[in-house]
């Protein structure tokens, strides 16, 4: 029989997972309307390119800053807030007349979006502390399946010439707001990671906090899986397409099956993980995602190629999410710094894998060729796979290895 405190416990799990679906689905609202956003402007690919990094910037200098917040505040007050003003922003994109409005726009969107990145993760890792069992992969599947159907829904919403104004007005007042409001309430109570770790509320902490060669190396690693996830949705389609002369519509199968594969591997993770060691999952989706690479880049049918991008999808489901879980158990150890500060460190490295590899994929595509710098993924991957028994050998145990030790949690 469920106690209050697991019940509690088991409606934040379900809350929280809708919140990744949430932000899921509003990040896919904005980047499918980018076409129409272009015309309705009349803006050139440098001025998108510019949007999309004022984005970038403001949610990357909001990660580093978000931690001082949860300790004084806890994540549950940021997530039931940024959930809510994410709509609107998105309803301000669809209504800012010109570049400059949209810009600010832009620039406060990544600034919340930042925000909500962080504490919705560290906000999972408590739940995941209170259940005592792995919910991180679930987590990420919901956000892939919230992006799948915001992808769907934008794309659906153009091809009947909804404007963007009023999809996302619709979108927010019937899917977005409502949906946060019900799930803001079911939340984990805001002491519950508030104050946490070795600063004392209300004291800020230093910029150093939360950093460590550990959670440095995590950063990487996770940079490296998000590099392969950026490379296989921007250029996927252009490699099949240019170098295996896949037409159009089967090009843009290399992703779906990548995300598909992606999607289904998460929504059994959290089984795995409590099967099998943190280590051993990222040592076989890392060193699975290299094989995809290699059998993609390799292959000389489309088929075969688009086969390989699905096993590169199969192979990443679990690697991003359990390193998201490992880093919050450091954080979330009794003399650690609190696990919203080591998650917003983690996250502003692993985001970089997201802001830069596009860009340097292309530029070295320019130098080498695009076949060339999609293989150079695979050692990258096989290099987080060697190093992870060496950086998690020695860390934190998480809340359900705790608790069956009969340590408190």
């Amino acid at each position: 029989m469920q106690t209050p405190t697991s019940r509690a416990a088991t409606r934040a799990r379900w809350a929280i997972t809708a919140v990744f679906g949430i932000n899921g689905m509003l990040i896919a609202s904005m980047a499918v309307r980018t076409p129409s956003l272009k015309i309705d402007l009349g803006m050139t690919p440098g001025q998108l390119g510019l949007l999309s990094a004022m984005f970038g910037i403001a949610a990357v200098i909001m990660m580093q800053t978000v931690g001082n917040v949860v300790a004084r505040t806890g994540s549950r007050v940021i997530v039931r807030a940024t959930t809510v003003v994410l709509p609107l922003l998105l309803v301000g994109m669809g209504v800012a007349p010109s570049l400059w409005w949209q810009i600010l726009v832009h620039l406060a969107f990544g600034a919340v979006h930042g925000m909500l990145d962080v504490t919705m993760n560290a906000h999972a890792v408590a739940v995941q502390h209170r259940l005592t069992r792995p919910i991180m992969n679930g987590c990420h599947a919901a956000w892939s399946i919230g992006a799948v159907a915001g992808a769907l829904l934008g794309t659906g919403a153009a091809h009947i010439g909804l404007s963007r104004t009023a999809h996302y007005l619709l979108l927010s007042a019937v899917v977005l707001i409502p949906s946060a409001v019900v799930c803001g309430r079911m939340l984990l109570p805001a002491a519950t990671d508030r104050g946490t770790g070795a600063s004392p509320v209300g004291v800020r902490a230093g910029w150093r906090a939360g950093w460590s060669l550990r959670v440095v190396l995590f950063g990487v690693m996770g940079a490296i899986v998000l590099t392969v996830e950026a490379a296989v949705a921007d250029w996927s389609g252009v490699y099949l397409h240019d170098n295996l002369s896949a037409s159009l519509g089967a090009a843009g199968m290399g992703y779906v099956m990548f995300a598909i594969f992606q999607t289904a591997g998460r929504l059994v993770g959290d089984r795995l993980q409590e099967r099998t060691s943190a280590t051993r999952l990222l040592r076989v989706g890392t060193s699975t995602a290299a094989v995809g690479v290699a059998v993609a880049v390799a292959s000389p049918w489309p088929a075969l190629s688009i086969a390989g991008f699905a096993l590169v999808g199969a192979g990443l489901a679990t690697p991003l999410p359990v390193l998201f879980g490992v880093v919050g158990d450091l954080g979330g150890d009794n003399a650690g710094p609190g696990a919203a500060m080591t998650v917003a460190r983690f996250t502003t490295l692993t985001y970089t894998g997201i802001l830069l590899a596009p860009a340097v994929i292309g530029w070295f595509a320019d130098q080498v060729g695009l076949r060339w710098v999609l293989a150079a993924l695979a050692p990258l991957l096989l290099a987080v796979a060697l190093a992870a028994g060496r950086v998690t050998s020695g860390r934190v145990r998480p809340a359900s290895e705790r608790a069956a030790a009969g340590v408190a949690a």
